[in-house]
């Protein structure tokens, strides 16, 4: 599942070595970034400073969660974060404390990213390691060209559905925008472009 954070409210609870690099995920997602914890790290600070996120460095209480659509927990303190757990739970807060997939009511993928086109890959928080080599390997597999593939697909689709041509005619056409023939062909040109630039 794929979820559009723009504008909702995300607490993430603990801002140290585990916290940091779920608030860096959480940047570009355009959400209202909470991060309450009793201490934060120096790039933690700067998104602050920078208004990026909002940072109150003080012990977490309940009345954090209000308003918030799903929180992150990454506190070195087990009991306070089954408590967060638990708490998220009664309100029906999507929840995810780190490292602990019972506590968890979604998981962090490991992400391909090229423009539009996301790839994520999850081991349901069984492997992180495993999911982040899967993610080294398409990330070979699928280059930077992808980037541009997909948003030339989705220019000529917005063409095609606003054309006067007759629903089985772009239905057509919208099919093999993304045939398997054309798949080859961006495949064929993003290998080109990476071996130009890989003997520069």
């Amino acid at each position: 599942m794929f979820v559009k954070l723009d504008g909702r409210q995300v607490l993430v609870v603990g801002a140290g070595r585990v916290g940091e690099p779920k608030i860096r995920g959480l940047l570009p997602t355009g959400a209202k970034i909470r991060v309450v914890a009793n201490e934060a790290s120096a790039a933690v600070r700067e998104w602050s400073q920078n208004g990026e996120i909002e940072l109150e460095e003080r012990d977490f209480v309940l009345s954090d969660l209000d308003n918030a659509l799903l929180v992150v927990v990454a506190t070195s303190s087990r009991d306070l974060n089954e408590l967060i757990f638990q708490e998220a739970e009664s309100r029906h807060i999507l929840c995810n404390v780190v490292d602990v997939p019972d506590q968890c009511d979604f998981y962090y993928p490991a992400v391909v990213q090229r423009g539009d086109l996301q790839i994520a890959i999850s081991t349901s928080g069984q492997s992180p390691s495993l999911a982040q080599r899967i993610r080294q390997q398409l990330e070979r597999q699928f280059g930077p060209g992808y980037a541009n593939w997909v948003a030339e697909l989705g220019e000529t689709r917005r063409k095609i559905l606003a054309s006067h041509l007759d629903p089985e005619r772009k239905r057509f056409l919208l099919q093999s925008l993304a045939s398997a023939e054309a798949f080859e062909a961006a495949v064929a040109s993003d290998s080109k472009t990476n071996g130009r630039s890989a003997a520069v």
